[in-house]
């Protein structure tokens, strides 16, 4: 006789879990990418789309420009900007803005240059010095605005201009200081190249990376019973990614090859890409950029946050004027002004971070640096005036902001 507690009853039957979705065909994984299409999920689409358009045009109003010095030269051209970008972007996955990235660059390239040439510092240890002036600006800026709760704009604006008179203070009346050109900082910017055989084996290790990634992220979804892509698809792109590379890296290698800072420049986006999507800080800042009160509910230190996040943004800044100072050769009262600011927001807007906070694409800084620096170094070969060249900078950034706005609002009505 069965307990009339205990005992269940024949009941509803129980659905067995559903297994996860696979779209092995391409119908079917076309139909899903453009399904994610519809809810704003569109990735890096546009910002790829755009620089192929780049390349077509300036190709073919100047067939030099995928020549292969050029190409290098633009590989040099665009590291201290991508570092930069890099930056900027982890401000803008807050929701806030760091106007004084420009003026804190030129302090660090200052820095360097006085203290190295002026005062007979080793190379690395002015370096170190520049960097550490920079972290300590942005734990300053980071400080007010998270704990007296000055905005942000306020703060950086302020310290946009207040930098500058520092770095000019710093150089003193002479006001330009030449790096030795024959010393460590000048041939390891503007002479030192990536040995080829290695060139070859790191274009071929970022696709094996993206497989390893992508691989990782399907078994997980397969084990949350979520829809996959078919395994051919990551596969197709890797073996994609592979030639590219492997076609560029041969390009360069018709001039001088890979600069040690661009290999520099990816290292660093690389990184900070990683920080942000795997580990349980770059989540925080996710959390916060997307809602600051549910980030404090859930027990997230804000204040840290923030704070932390400006200091990075700011010894990122230095780390960029180090590197553009260590490029160009010298260091003036013009170093870190001018487009610098509006250079290194654009890049990392473009590349796909949203104004509106906790949404950045992959590896955004390093494609949002290529648009910008192939739009110069194209406007530059065609000989045309730095008007041009601002008006074509801004209709592009203003072009991504409303890209980013169009996804913001689709998102938002499909619930996401």
């Amino acid at each position: 006789m069965t307990d009339p507690v205990t005992d269940p009853g024949p009941g509803p039957a129980v659905a067995p879990p559903t297994p996860a979705t696979e779209l092995s065909s391409p119908k079917d994984a076309v139909g899903g990418w453009l399904q994610t299409l519809r809810t704003g999920d569109i990735g890096s689409l546009p910002v790829i789309i755009g620089l192929i358009l780049i390349v077509v045009v300036f190709q073919s109003l100047n067939p030099t420009f995928l020549n292969a010095f050029n190409l290098v030269n633009l590989c040099l051209q665009i590291a201290a900007l991508g570092i930069m970008a890099t930056g900027i972007t982890l401000v803008l996955m807050l929701g806030e803005i760091d106007l004084s990235i420009g003026s804190v660059s030129g302090v660090a390239a200052a820095v360097l240059l006085v203290t190295h040439v002026r005062d007979g510092l080793g190379p690395w240890v002015a370096v170190l010095l520049a960097v550490l002036a920079g972290a300590v600006i942005g734990l300053i800026q980071g400080s007010i605005f998270a704990k007296v709760g000055v905005p942000s704009f306020i703060v950086t604006l302020a310290g946009l201009l207040t930098w500058q008179g520092v770095q000019l203070r710093i150089l003193g009346e002479q006001g330009t200081i030449n790096l030795p050109p024959v010393g460590t900082l000048v041939r390891l910017a503007q002479f030192s190249f990536v040995p080829r055989w290695l060139a070859i084996a790191l274009a071929a290790l970022i696709p094996l990376l993206y497989l390893l990634f992508s691989l990782m992220t399907r078994r997980r979804r397969v084990s949350t019973e979520l829809p996959v892509m078919p395994l051919w698809l990551p596969i197709t792109v890797a073996v994609i990614l592979f030639v590219l590379l492997q076609i560029v890296v041969a390009k360069l290698y018709l001039d001088r090859g890979v600069p040690w800072t661009f290999v520099f420049m990816i290292v660093i986006v690389v990184f900070f890409d990683w920080l942000l999507r795997r580990t349980a800080y770059g989540r925080k800042i996710f959390a916060v950029g997307g809602n600051i009160e549910a980030a404090r509910r859930a027990g997230i230190n804000v204040n840290l946050i923030r704070i932390s996040v400006f200091t990075l943004c700011s010894t990122l800044a230095a780390v960029s004027g180090v590197v553009a100072a260590m490029r160009l050769g010298f260091a003036n009262q013009q170093s870190g002004s001018g487009e610098t600011l509006i250079n290194a927001i654009a890049a990392a807007v473009i590349g796909g971070t949203s104004l509106f906070g906790g949404r950045t694409r992959r590896y955004a800084p390093l494609l949002g640096a290529l648009v910008i620096g192939a739009i110069a170094n194209g406007l530059e070969l065609l000989s045309l005036s730095s008007d041009v060249r601002l008006i074509v900078t801004g209709t592009v950034l203003l072009a991504a902001v409303v890209i980013d706005a169009l996804v913001q609002r689709s998102r938002t009505s499909h619930g996401r």
